[in-house]
């Protein structure tokens, strides 16, 4: 394989992990009846990211680098999110995950 060959393969990998949190995200939603957003779509955005953003910092594209940079800030700052209430139900509310209803009092 030639070093073009390589980081092609880095593009489009890249972008099927990113394009797959799709498909991740309309199951889930399709099973919970409802629009969610599980973490998975989160880890996938992530893995996808940073594989886009090597890509395109080896293109040199600036455009490009500035979008998968932003996004990538902002996907690490959902699972941030995700922790710190996970965090806060695992004393009061341990067997809900989150995202799902909360249990009614009774």
């Amino acid at each position: 394989m030639t070093n073009d060959q390589i980081w092609m393969a880095i593009g489009f990998g890249g972008q099927f992990v990113f394009s797959a949190r799709f498909l991740v995200q309309w199951l889930s939603s399709e099973s919970a009846k409802k629009s969610v957003f599980p973490i998975a779509f989160w880890y996938l955005s992530i893995g996808g990211g940073v594989s886009l953003l090597a890509y395109a910092v080896h293109r040199r594209d600036p455009v490009f680098i500035a979008g998968q940079a932003s996004g990538l800030l902002i996907y690490a700052r959902n699972l941030q999110l995700i922790r710190a209430e996970q965090a806060e139900r695992s004393g009061s509310h341990a067997s809900c995950p989150v995202g799902s209803p909360e249990p009614s009092p009774g």
